[in-house]
Formats: C-alpha cells, structure tokens, sequence
C-alpha cells in the first residue's frame, strides 16, 4: 500500500544539490488502472496502481534495460522526464522533490511517503511546500501523460 501526500512547492531547499537526486523517465502503458515503466538511474521498473489519491495499491516489478526500451515505446501519451531529489525530513521521512523537463517544465511537485493515514493525515509540511494537490487528480503523474500541449 502507497500513502502519499502531494504538493507543490513554494520557495526549493537551499543548496539543492547536494541531496541525492536522479534523473527519472516514465511511460504509461496504460492509466486506468495504472500500468507504468520508470527508469530511475541505472534502475528500471514496471509498475502498478490502483485507483486512489493518499492511499493505493502498488506493485513494482523490476525490469531490465532491454525490456523497459521495448515497454517505453508502447507509452501511451507523453512520456515523463524529471529530476527527483530526495530531502530528509523530521520523523524519518523523506520529500521526494520532483522538477520537471519539458514539456511539463517549470513545474514542481513534492511527495511524501508515509507508514500510516494517520501520520499522513497529521503530517505539517515544511515552509517550502505549497499548495497539497493530493486530492486533485491533475496532479497524478499518468493524467499528466495524456495532456496535449
């Protein structure tokens, strides 16, 4: 089970890069339910999610180079190119601070993954996240796929 907040970002850490980051790519095969492949680094995925905003099913499954190359090409909509930062937080908790390429640039979104709803729920973002876009399914990653630009 993933529970996870999502928000935007007002002002970014200082000195952002000297937290562990990594450039990702991500393709969806298919958006309702969500099939996905990522490339994170030298990591490959596939990946599925069922419906939900803070908390839903996901299985990931690791690929090799080869098949996530053949997988990608069958993406259905844009395919996803961005930045992840990983930010340590209070409680053990990290922000995965994500800057988009484009065409989805210069947006910037913040998630955080929790043990529980309840410490999602009771979670206090730092100042430098923005508006808590959890709820609003423009801001899923496989809805963005499919925008037309």
């Amino acid at each position: 089970m993933e529970i996870e907040r999502k928000f935007l970002t007002g002002s970014l850490p200082k000195d952002l890069e000297q937290y562990p980051h990594t450039h990702m790519e991500q393709g969806y095969l298919c958006v309702e339910p969500v099939v996905r492949v990522r490339r994170d680094g030298d990591d490959y995925y596939l990946t599925y999610k069922s419906h939900g905003f803070l908390a839903r099913e996901e299985h990931n499954l690791p690929l090799n180079q080869q098949a996530y190359e053949h997988l990608k090409e069958k993406a259905d909509g844009r395919i996803i190119s961005k930045t992840r930062y990983r930010i340590p937080l209070p409680e053990g908790l990290t922000a995965e601070l994500d800057i988009f390429d484009p065409p989805f640039a210069p947006l910037r979104l913040v998630e955080v993954e929790f043990p529980t709803i309840e410490a999602a729920e009771n979670f206090e973002p730092p100042a430098w996240f923005g508006k808590d876009v959890t709820n609003d399914p423009a801001y899923h990653n496989s809805n963005m796929s499919q925008r037309v630009f």
